[in-house]
């Protein structure tokens, strides 16, 4: 288990290197939901998600010897993103592995960043070849089972609710997260009850990509099939140390359709006034749900993960789901 101690030495290391990202109320959220809702902004983050936070951390860590014998990430699209950006900052060699339906933008940038990018068929698959390239000498910088990337990825909680208390505004009742490989929500569920004592903290999933609710079920982690379009939320299993920070310290994980993630992409452009992807769109159809089972006094906190999903990606994904 990690401590607020440990995100708070993350927050010192990656100072300077990622963005403090605002923290804002979103009257038109708070209209769409019927109850005041608070957002952190993480899709305005350097390479567009909360993911640079955990990689910077990461390679800010490694020893002189694996920085120059370079690093090796796994990822659904974002992760990548993250590792080859900050590596290439850092001057550390980045290879990233990503299943063929990872998005193609984000092939692009990791390249572009002058990271060697390999595509397999499957998540599966990927995963499987980054093992076999970590053995040839390259440091894994891992989307979530690590304790340095987790406490990286708390710093967003550090930080949601420190702008939270200097805005006095009312305490947040219900913060929402989404939730692919963990690593996130255990490092923001860590930060948040340690500064906001009472916080409720909701995972969301979308089907298809149900790693950490089947892990609850089952009492640990869980190979699962994965099969929803959203990809950046696509891990094949949690890790342990995010389940076990999970099953601490949140008050459950809602699964939500991919349709509804995607409308909820669109909602949050017309209502919310933001551009996210539906790993973050997920939110708001789960934001419903925790507002029907908590009642009108919920002061809801959504943390917009990221937004590097193209205008095309979403309106494909729009039209065959028969959205507007």
């Amino acid at each position: 288990m990690i401590g607020i101690e440990d995100v708070e030495a993350a927050a010192r290391l990656i100072a300077g290197h990622v963005v403090r990202t605002p923290t804002v109320a979103s009257p038109g959220l708070s209209a769409l939901l019927g109850v005041p809702v608070t957002t952190k902004l993480e899709l305005l983050q350097r390479t567009g998600s909360f993911k640079a936070r955990g990689a910077t951390a990461k390679l800010l860590t490694l020893g002189e010897a694996d920085r120059a014998a370079g690093v090796v990430a796994v990822s659904g699209g974002n992760h990548a993103i993250a590792v080859a950006v900050m590596a290439e900052s850092l001057g550390v060699k980045a290879t990233v592995v990503m299943p063929k339906s990872a998005p193609a933008h984000a092939v692009e940038i990791a390249e572009s960043a002058g990271a060697k990018v390999h595509l397999t068929d499957t998540m599966d698959g990927a995963f499987a070849l980054v093992s076999r390239l970590q053995a040839d000498g390259l440091s894994l910088v891992h989307p979530f089972d690590d304790p340095v990337v987790v406490a990286g990825q708390g710093t967003v909680g550090l930080e949601f609710a420190e702008d939270v208390a200097a805005a006095g505004g009312g305490p947040l009742t219900d913060v929402l997260v989404s939730v692919g490989g963990g690593g996130l929500i255990a490092g923001v569920a860590t930060a948040l009850h340690a500064r906001l004592p009472g916080v409720r903290v909701w995972g969301v999933e979308t089907e298809g990509a149900e790693a950490m609710s089947q892990a609850l079920a089952a009492g640990g982690p869980r190979q699962v099939a994965l099969s929803s379009i959203v990809t950046t939320l696509s891990a094949p299993s949690v890790a342990q140390i995010t389940y076990d920070q999970v099953s601490a310290l949140v008050t459950d994980v809602l699964v939500v359709p991919d349709a509804d993630a995607v409308q909820g992409t669109l909602d949050l452009a017309h209502h919310g006034k933001v551009w996210a992807e539906p790993a973050a769109g997920c939110l708001l159809p789960a934001a419903r749900q925790v507002r029907q089972r908590v009642g009108d006094g919920a002061r809801l906190g959504l943390v917009l993960c990221g937004g590097n999903a193209t205008t095309q990606d979403v309106f494909r994904w729009a039209e065959r789901f028969g959205l507007r």
